[in-house]
This record gives C-alpha cells, sequence and structure tokens, in this order.
C-alpha cells in the first residue's frame, strides 16, 4: 500500500513529466555543472587537495560536453522562433525587434557552439575552435542583453498599465463604479490584476536570470574579470530559475 501510493502520487507523475523533457534535464544538469564550477573554485581557495576538487572538475566538464551534446541541432529552434517573431502583427515594434535578436542570438551561439563539440570533446582537434567558441559566448551574449532589454521594456509597461488604475478607489468602490471605469466586472478586473501580477513575477525571474547568465559569456570574451566562483553561483542561481519554470510549465 505504501509502495502504490508512493507509484502513484501527483509528484512522482510530475516529476516523470519534468524529466521526460529534453529542457527538464538540461536544467538539472545546467545546475549540476555551474555548482560544480562554483565549488571547485571554492575548495581551490580554502587549500583543499587536488583530489578533492578533481570530482568537481569533472562534473563541471562532463556535463557540459553532455548539455553541449544535448544543443546539437537546437539552432534552428530558435530561427524559426525569429522568423515567427518578425512576422507577427500583434507584437509591439519594440518587443518585435528584441524577440528577433534574442532568438538569432540564440541561433548564432549554439550554431557556433555545436561546431565546437568535436574538439571540445576531444574526437578531432582544430585550429580555430577557441576562436569559434568565442564568437558563440559573443552571440550568447547579445541574445541574452535583447532577452533582458525586452524584459525591461515590458515591465516598464506593466508599470505604466498599474498607474492607470485609481488606488484611491480600494475596497469601497461598488461594481457598477468599476464596471463604468474598467470596462468590467468586479470579478473580471480581479483576474486581470492577477494575470499582471504574474506576468510581472515572470518578467522579473526571467530578468534575474539573464542578468545572471551575462556573466559567463563577457567573462569569457574578456569584457569583465569575473572568476569562476562568480561565474558558478551566477549559473546556479539562473540555472534554477530554470528549473523552477520548466517545473511549472510541466504542471
Amino acid at each position: 500500500m505504501v509502495a502504490d501510493s508512493l507509484v502513484y502520487h501527483p509528484s512522482v507523475a510530475h516529476y516523470l513529466r519534468f524529466v521526460a523533457t529534453t529542457a527538464g534535464r538540461d536544467k538539472l544538469l545546467r545546475t549540476l555543472q555551474y555548482f560544480s564550477r562554483f565549488y571547485a573554485w571554492y575548495l581551490f581557495r580554502t587549500n583543499a587537495s587536488p583530489g578533492e576538487i578533481a570530482p568537481f572538475n569533472a562534473i563541471k566538464k562532463q556535463f557540459g560536453l553532455a548539455r553541449k551534446l544535448m544543443r546539437v541541432g537546437k539552432n534552428i529552434e530558435h530561427l524559426k522562433a525569429a522568423a515567427v517573431a518578425a512576422d507577427s502583427k500583434t507584437l509591439s515594434p519594440v518587443v518585435k525587434y528584441c524577440a528577433v535578436g534574442r532568438q538569432l542570438g540564440y541561433a548564432g551561439y549554439l550554431s557556433f557552439d555545436a561546431v565546437t563539440y568535436l574538439d571540445a570533446s576531444g574526437i578531432r582537434k582544430f585550429e580555430g575552435a577557441k576562436r569559434l567558441q568565442k564568437e558563440a559566448y559573443r552571440c550568447w551574449m547579445v541574445g541574452l542583453i535583447f532577452s533582458a532589454a525586452s524584459g525591461v521594456y515590458s515591465l516598464y509597461n506593466l508599470r505604466q498599465q498599474q498607474a492607470t488604475i485609481d488606488k484611491k478607489d480600494g475596497e469601497g468602490v461598488v461594481a457598477s463604479k468599476r464596471i463604468e471605469k474598467y470596462g468590467v466586472s468586479s470579478d473580471e478586473l480581479g483576474v486581470c490584476l492577477l494575470t499582471r501580477s504574474r506576468e510581472r513575477a515572470a518578467l522579473n525571474l526571467q530578468l534575474v536570470s539573464d542578468i545572471c547568465d551575462l556573466a559567463a559569456p563577457t567573462s569569457a570574451i574578456g569584457l569583465t574579470n569575473f572568476d569562476d566562483g562568480f561565474v558558478g553561483l551566477a549559473g546556479t542561481v539562473s540555472s534554477l530559475i530554470g528549473v523552477y519554470s520548466q517545473w511549472k510549465k510541466t504542471a
């Protein structure tokens, strides 16, 4: 009976849906990869022995290679998303251009990154792999900048919309006044405000994730001087946000 209750528990079904997705597995591997990068740095700074550091360096390297292989071919998905965003008639111009820039940046990153897999895995070394990897990081940085810009613009729009609601009305406003002012019923207004609140929370999470992710490419191409500890910690935070978001999608 106990075994049955565990096997058929909704959380188990949710977990299976989560790990059945490539994105779910990638987010878990990414979390472990970046945490290992941070922890290896921490052990080194605390004078740990090479034997203690080696397992975490191995996790960082092997999980990074596994994720690189899992991403091969995903650039097509982002190219298609860029074309769909460019053809959209509903997006505002700023959001549309940011969406196109973000998707093209990610497509460029994944394209260059896929080419370097053979060299990174040791299957076939070739000159120019480091240069191509640096170009991949540049494309990733561009995509993240467009994503962050879109998030900031969307949050600004939400605040502007929120400002149109008269906060003086409060609890004493009758439903008829709300209908007259907003064109919706009290229940509809509540749903609208709840939707905006959830949208704002999602945008804030994505913006934090983008800012954290910027540490990796900017450090890799030399624009910043972050050490492995900072990059690993920032990557762990953004990865956990990704796990949380993907977990909610598979609910």
